[in-house]
């Protein structure tokens, strides 16, 4: 393995991670050398991710959290940090889209959710982690964005706000974190086949049109966004800061069918 992408002796916090990108990041972090910390909402979950790269000879512990509640973020950093004594990477992967429609129709219940899971909790995670990545001296906090944060939606108003958002926070972040060593970057993934977005890619007729208009001719795969991650965590991406990386398959640019 290239040194640019060796993680051997980084500690890796994901949260979402019991599935989908979240699962491949963790995975893949793993496998570039770091020690990592899964969590979700279920423990058992965690448990089956945390288990299977074990098997795998990897240094991986498990711990639900509800990436939407401060206390158990709290909970979630400090077990971290005790268990492995450090944080060197930390990925704010966890949203919520609780509401399909129109922005229009969105209940305010839904509006409120969104925005407190996908903004402020990820807020919230910064400032719990900022301690220890400054402590690193090669801290990373990478934020799983949407590209529905740079184009509009019909279906996902209130979650695209949300992302933007989350870009907006990163560059913040980034400006203020840097000249204390910390790189924050978001990945705005395209259409990825995911539980997460199964509403959007399992209409087959909704799927052949999105494939027709990427330029790659195909949907993204967890896979596809752990790589992106993998860059920005690594040495290789070291300056790099206050970014997002699209990773769409071309579909942002153009070059429909």
């Amino acid at each position: 393995m290239s040194r640019l992408f060796d993680l051997s002796g980084k500690v890796a916090l994901v949260t979402g991670s019991s599935r989908g990108i979240g699962r491949a990041i963790v995975e893949e972090f793993a496998r570039a050398g770091a020690k990592v910390v899964i969590s979700s909402r279920k423990l058992d979950a965690c448990e089956k991710v945390r288990d299977g790269l074990l098997a795998e000879g990897h240094d991986a512990i498990a711990m639900p959290a509800h990436a939407g509640a401060k206390e158990e973020l709290a909970a979630l950093v400090e077990k971290t940090v005790s268990h492995y004594g450090r944080l060197d990477i930390c990925v704010a992967n966890a949203a919520v889209n609780p509401f399909y429609g129109s922005l229009t129709d969105t209940p305010d219940e839904a509006f409120d959710k969104t925005m407190t899971t996908n903004v402020k909790a990820v807020w919230w995670l910064a400032q719990l982690a900022k301690p220890h990545l400054v402590a690193s001296r090669e801290g990373n906090f990478i934020v799983i964005s949407s590209i529905a944060a740079i184009r509009g939606t019909s279906v996902l108003g209130v979650y695209g706000i949300s992302k933007a958002a989350e870009t907006a926070l990163v560059r913040n972040l980034a400006v203020e974190w840097g000249p204390e060593g910390v790189c924050v970057n978001a990945i705005a993934p395209g259409l990825v086949k995911t539980d997460f977005a199964r509403t959007l890619w399992e209409n087959e007729a909704a799927r052949k049109k999105r494939e027709a208009e990427t330029p790659l001719r195909r949907l993204g795969e967890p896979v596809d966004i752990a790589g992106a991650a993998l860059f920005l965590a690594s040495r290789a991406g070291r300056f790099v800061t206050g970014q997002v990386l699209v990773a769409d398959g071309g579909v942002t640019i153009g070059g429909s069918g």
